[in-house]
């Protein structure tokens, strides 16, 4: 059985991300884990300021948790799977603190959120909690760009920087998913010169051992720009989703922050997957 923590403001984004969790495991047996978290300061002082603690709970809580039994008895009656069951999170402490508690508390899986960018931010693909999640919370996370229409995730793009390993427990992660959806998953090694790595040379023997599983296309581009290789490559193949394999921090501040990044924020619209080494 899978665990899946589905996090929510109740936004349009939050909940189609939540339809495309419910799409992705159809046939699986699957606990969805559905949280909403506001920090403490998110509150009118109404809200926290009473006699006892009852009245905080009432004010604070119990409202929050109500949205959420009727969210799940409207995707209940949407998706009618006997596989699926649910349960109801509430919070309003720190946001990453939160959800690494729950994730080791319920033995979370993977977790969804939907994000819609931050506009002028340094995040500029991103909102700053799904950067956090991503820096700071060491579980699966796959990620829903706004307006995203589901569709099963058949082709699966992985950019590798040029110290990536396909042998890492990331990659293994990552293989595990595929093979349950994917018809080939892309492999795409960005280096900024010639120089053949180590990990570059180890590529084609990590890629025969899975080979007759699943179906792998590779390249390698030298001396181009990761933001402008990514962007070719995503218009000029059908990808439904992206994955990255978070082993460096260096590479995750170049895919996700900075100049580069704005390039090409205009043609990361498909979901995107991350496992952490």
């Amino acid at each position: 059985m899978k665990n899946i923590l589905l996090l929510t403001d109740f936004s349009k984004n939050s909940i189609n991300a939540i339809r495309y969790a419910l799409n992705l495991f159809e046939n699986d047996i699957c606990t969805f884990h559905i949280l909403n978290v506001r920090s403490p300061s998110g509150y009118a002082a109404v809200d926290l300021i009473s006699a006892d603690h009852e009245s905080i709970y009432d004010n604070v809580i119990k409202k929050t948790k109500h949205k959420i039994y009727k969210l799940i008895v409207k995707l209940e009656n949407e998706f009618e799977n006997k596989n699926f069951s649910y349960d109801t999170l509430v919070s309003y402490n720190d946001f990453v603190a939160v959800i690494n508690q729950i994730k080791k508390i319920k033995k979370i899986d993977l977790i969804v959120m939907g994000t819609n960018g931050a506009t002028g931010a340094k995040e500029v693909i991103f909102g700053s909690n799904t950067i956090n999640v991503l820096r700071k919370v060491n579980c699966p996370t796959l990620v829903i760009p706004e307006g995203c229409i589901y569709k099963l995730p058949k082709e699966i793009l992985l950019p590798l920087d040029i110290l990536d390993s396909l042998s890492g427990n990331a990659f293994k992660k990552l293989l595990v998913f595929a093979k349950n959806f994917t018809n080939t998953l892309h492999i795409l090694r960005i280096k900024p010169t010639n120089e053949i790595s180590i990990e570059e040379k180890n590529d084609k023997e990590n890629i025969s051992k899975f080979s007759k599983k699943l179906s792998f296309k590779y390249y390698r581009i030298s001396n181009v720009p990761m933001q402008y290789a990514v962007s070719f490559y995503m218009q000029t193949h059908s990808i439904d989703l992206i994955s990255l394999l978070v082993e460096k921090e260096s590479f995750f501040d170049r895919f996700f922050t900075g100049s580069s990044t704005t390039k090409i924020s205009y043609t990361i619209n498909k979901p995107l997957l991350v496992f952490h080494n």
